[in-house]
C-alpha cells in the first residue's frame, strides 16, 4: 500500500498508481517541444566512389608539391573482394571518421 502524501491516511492501489503514472508520462510526451522532433534526413545524391586515377588527379590538384603519394599501396587494397572503388571508399570513410 502506498499513501497519497496527504495528511490523511488514504491508500492508493498499485493499479491506480500505475494508471496515474502512465497517464502522466503520456501527457508529458505530448508536450515535448517541436524543436526536439527532427524530420528524417533526405539524401539528395548517391555517393560516388573514386578510382585510383581519380585519386591521383585529385592529389595533384590539392597539393601540387607532393602530388599522389601512397607508400603502402592502399589504393590497390581490396579487403572484401568488392573492388578497388569500395576499398577506396572504405579507407576514405575511416580517414574522415578517425582523422
Amino acid at each position: 500500500p502506498i499513501t497519497c502524501g496527504c495528511d490523511h491516511p488514504t491508500l492508493i492501489s498499485t493499479v491506480a498508481l500505475s494508471k496515474m503514472l502512465s497517464l502522466a508520462s503520456a501527457s508529458t510526451l505530448s508536450l515535448a517541444p517541436a524543436a526536439l522532433m527532427r524530420a528524417p534526413a533526405v539524401r539528395t545524391a548517391a555517393p560516388v566512389m573514386e578510382s585510383k586515377a581519380e585519386l591521383e588527379s585529385l592529389a595533384g590538384k590539392l597539393n601540387p608539391v607532393i602530388g599522389y603519394w601512397d607508400p603502402l599501396n592502399l589504393a590497390d587494397y581490396d579487403q572484401w573482394s568488392q573492388g578497388q572503388e569500395a576499398a577506396i571508399g572504405f579507407l576514405r570513410h575511416a580517414e574522415i571518421k578517425h582523422g
